[in-house]
């Protein structure tokens, strides 16, 4: 049963995330909770790692400033005592110029008391580095025209 409850306090969390809802999402979370996307910060600055709910304010806001929508879907989500897995596809829309970017996320999260303690994202950065900089990296790489 406890299984259950994690896994529906993680479905309506990202609910609430995930319709702009930092404040809402904040509430899930416990006052030390920690973050960590793997992820070079010099291209994605909000990413990386961040403890503590003033912090994740702070990167969710960025987030949110970045992106008019949001949504994701998630086809797998699996609870095992107070750890949930969760394998979501997300859809942000640029703010500047209304282009989507599409990637999938696998999320690992850690609950205390019904709050979520940790989360930690794995993130194919290449690819979503390429959508948000609207590049050809390989090519790039490789010195050869994008076009």
């Amino acid at each position: 049963m406890g299984e259950d409850l994690n896994r529906q306090r993680i479905l309506n969390f990202l609910d609430v995330y995930y319709a702009g809802g930092i404040e809402g999402a904040l509430e899930h979370c416990s006052d030390d909770v920690a973050f960590l996307a793997n992820a070079p910060i010099d291209i994605l600055p909000h990413m990386g790692q961040h403890r503590g709910k003033p912090a994740l304010r702070q990167m969710w806001t960025t987030i949110h400033e970045r992106y008019s929508e949001m949504r994701y879907e998630a086809p797998i989500v699996v609870a095992q005592g107070d750890r949930v897995a969760a394998q979501l596809r997300v859809f942000f829309r640029k703010r500047h110029n209304r282009r989507v970017v599409q990637f999938d996320v696998a999320v690992f999260y850690t609950l205390r008391d019904g709050k979520i303690i940790e989360i930690r994202e794995i993130i194919d950065t290449y690819d979503l580095i390429q959508q948000v900089l609207e590049r050809d990296l390989a090519a790039a790489l490789l010195g050869q025209n994008a076009e």
